[in-house]
C-alpha cells in the first residue's frame, strides 16, 4: 500500500495538536462509556489509541467524527473547535470506524464515486490512486457484494483516504487483513505520517502498534490512564523477562521471591517469567537463579507494549 499525498497537510490550518479533547463524557443509559476523557494527539505522528473492549475507544472516535454527541467536554480538530453537527471541519478528516458499509450491488469504483459526491470533490484520478494504494485495482470493477471481509476493509481504508485528509482516524484497520496486508498497511500509515499526516489508530494487534506508533494513549473505563512517547514509556518500565525450562518455573518464582523479587509467568510462552525489577538488576536475577541451580535459557530487559498494556489495564 503506497499513496503519494496530494498535499502536505500536516501544517495546514491553525497551530496546535491534530486532536485536543477535554473532559469527554458519554453515557448509554446507566453506563458511562467516557468519564472525563482527555486526549491530545500531536501532528505528523502515528498515534496508537489502546484500551480493553468497552474502554471507550470507538465511542471516542464516533464523537471525533460527529457520529454521536458527547454529553460533556470539548473537541478541537486540526486547531479548530469542533461541535456535533459541524460538517466543514470533517472535510480534512478521513475515518474508518467499525465495519465499513457499502452498496453491495455497486463496484468498488462506483461506491467511491458515490461517497466522493457527499463531501469535497477529490481531484481527477484520486479514486484510482486510492484503489491502487489499498491493492484493489484488479477488483475495482467487481461488485462489492462479492468481496471478502479483508477486501471490504481495504475499501474502507480507501474511503478514508479519498479526500487526502490531514487527519486519519482508523478503528481496527487490520480487521480481516492477511499478514501481508497488515504489513502493507503499516508501511502506508508510516509513509502518510512522514508526509505530515496525522494517523490515530486503534488496534488489538499490539505488536503492530509497537512497530509503527510514535506515541500511544491507553484508556480504561472511559478514562486516560497513560499517554506519551512509546519508547519512553517502555524504557521506563521496571521489568525483566526470564526464560527457564518449564519444569523450573515454580522453583524460579520461589527463588526470586526469596531475593525480594516478585515474578510471575507471562504470555510469551512456556517457561517465560516477568520479574518486576529495574532492567539494571538483570545480572542479580541471573546470578540468583544460577546459584539455585535453575538454568536460565534467556534473559531480556525492558518491556513490550503487551506487558505495559496489561499492567495498566489490570489484565
Amino acid at each position: 500500500m503506497h499513496l503519494p499525498p496530494d498535499k502536505e497537510s500536516g501544517t495546514a490550518g491553525p497551530a496546535g495538536p491534530a486532536i485536543r479533547a477535554r473532559g469527554l463524557v458519554r453515557t448509554y443509559g446507566r453506563r458511562r462509556a467516557l468519564d472525563g476523557l482527555d486526549l491530545e494527539v500531536p501532528r505528523g505522528t502515528v498515534y496508537g489509541f489502546l484500551g480493553p473492549n468497552g474502554a471507550g475507544k470507538t465511542t471516542t472516535m464516533r464523537i471525533l467524527t460527529g457520529l454521536i454527541r458527547a454529553d460533556a467536554g470539548s473537541v478541537e480538530l486540526l486547531g479548530q473547535p469542533f461541535r456535533w453537527g459541524d460538517r466543514e471541519p470533517l472535510f480534512d478528516v478521513g475515518a474508518l470506524i467499525e465495519s465499513p458499509s457499502f452498496f453491495p450491488y455497486l463496484s468498488a469504483r462506483d461506491n467511491l464515486r458515490v461517497l466522493a459526491s457527499t463531501g469535497r470533490t477529490p481531484r481527477a484520478g484520486r479514486i484510482d490512486d486510492v484503489l491502487d494504494a489499498v491493492g484493489l485495482t484488479g477488483r475495482a470493477a467487481d461488485r462489492v457484494g462479492t468481496y471478502s471481509l479483508g477486501m471490504k476493509q481495504r475499501l474502507g481504508i480507501a474511503v478514508a483516504l479519498l479526500n487526502d485528509p490531514a487527519l486519519l482516524l482508523l478503528d481496527e484497520p487490520a480487521n480481516g487483513l492477511d499478514p501481508a496486508g497488515i504489513v502493507e498497511m503499516r508501511q502506508m500509515l508510516l509513509a502518510l505520517a512522514a508526509a505530515g499526516k496525522t494517523v490515530l489508530v486503534s488496534s488489538h494487534i499490539l505488536s503492530e502498534i509497537q512497530a509503527m506508533a510514535d506515541e500511544v494513549a491507553i484508556i480504561a473505563n472511559g478514562k486516560l490512564v497513560r499517554a506519551g512517547r512509546l519508547a519512553e514509556m517502555l524504557s521506563a518500565t521496571g521489568e525483566v523477562r526470564v526464560r527457564v525450562q518449564p519444569e523450573f518455573v515454580a522453583r524460579a518464582i520461589d527463588v526470586l521471591a526469596g531475593s525480594g523479587v516478585a515474578a510471575s509467568p507471562n504470555g510469551h510462552g512456556a517457561g517465560w517469567l516477568t520479574a518486576a525489577v529495574p532492567p539494571g538488576r538483570s545480572p542479580d536475577i541471573n546470578r540468583a537463579l544460577v546459584l539455585a541451580e535453575v538454568p536460565v535459557a534467556e534473559l531480556a530487559t525492558g518491556s513490550d507494549l503487551e506487558g505495559l498494556f496489561l499492567s495498566l489495564t489490570e489484565g
